[in-house]
């Protein structure tokens, strides 16, 4: 049986990657499905490994780059209500995995509980959050995920526990296909203060990156004890372009695609910055971006 029998309603075929990365760059999707609740998910997904269809799933798409070539297989997005609801309760905060991130601050800070703040200004989903460990100002998601319920490449639903994970540095052992659920335990606090927090920690993350109305994705990770963009500084390779994608002039480990960019020119910058870094300083680079 074809996996999309029986999926018609929530599947489509050749559908453009583009909208639904931050970098506005790539070719089409062979598949691309929005399930409208869990077991229509889990139900997919099976067919998709009986018939031996890759599967892959697209959050809020600001850490993904496309390849002009296209995706072969199966892409599932989370746009379904379900897969993004925010609760808390007196001892922290549950978060779907489609939720954004964003969201989720708003909402813990809002009801007064404290250890998500710091990661304001961090895009994309909950997640696409924990699959990569997001981090900023020392803190990161990990440290106050306790629970997760998680969607394997099998289909299978199972329930993960603290002892189950492990975090470092933008990793993460949540690796499964998709996560559908996350617990924080999260402290008490006074709510206004939290928000004045939460907005000064926003304001100086958003410095750090590129314009708002900028397509752009951060490339490289910090290999330790400095940051990439100050590597590709030192390195003389601030003021790098190929093609319709250069540098963004806030933080050089952040590329913008202008409106003639190619997903190979993003590719070809990054290869660049690479090879320069390693020439020049002996440091090499290891990639932040996801690409498909």
């Amino acid at each position: 049986m074809p996996f999309q029998s029986g999926f018609e309603h929530i599947l489509r075929e050749r559908e453009p990657m583009a909208p639904y990365t931050w970098l506005r760059l790539g070719g089409e999707a062979e598949y691309f499905a929005e399930p409208t609740n869990v077991d229509e998910l889990a139900q997919l997904v099976q067919r998709c490994r009986e018939n031996d269809t890759p599967v892959r799933l697209v959050g809020g798409g600001s850490n993904v780059l496309v390849r002009d070539e296209g995706v072969h297989g199966l892409v599932i997005h989370l746009s379904a209500a379900q897969f993004g609801q925010v609760r808390t309760d007196d001892d922290g905060l549950t978060a779907g995995g489609g939720a954004k991130l964003s969201h989720a601050i708003s909402v813990a800070v809002r009801d007064g509980l404290a250890g998500l703040e710091q990661l304001a200004g961090i895009p994309g989903t909950i997640g696409g959050a924990l699959h990569g460990n997001a981090t900023c100002h020392g803190t990161d998601i990990g440290h106050g995920t306790q629970s997760a319920t998680v969607l394997t490449h099998a289909g299978q639903i199972v329930d993960r526990s603290r002892s189950d994970f492990l975090f470092a540095y933008r990793e993460s052992s949540l690796d499964e296909l998709v996560i559908l659920e996350a617990r924080f335990d999260l402290e008490r606090s006074e709510p206004r203060e939290l928000t004045k927090r939460m907005q000064k920690l926003w304001i100086v993350n958003k410095a750090a990156q590129p314009l708002r109305d900028q397509r752009a994705a951060m490339l490289f990770k910090d290999p330790g004890g400095i940051s990439a963009a100050s590597l590709i500084d030192q390195a003389g390779l601030h003021a790098a372009r190929v093609g319709g994608v250069e540098l963004s002039d806030r933080n050089a480990n952040y590329a913008v695609a202008e409106a003639n960019a190619t997903s190979r020119d993003m590719l070809g910058l990054m290869d660049y910055l690479r090879e320069g870094v390693m020439q020049r300083l002996g440091v090499e680079l290891e990639t932040a971006i996801d690409i498909w």
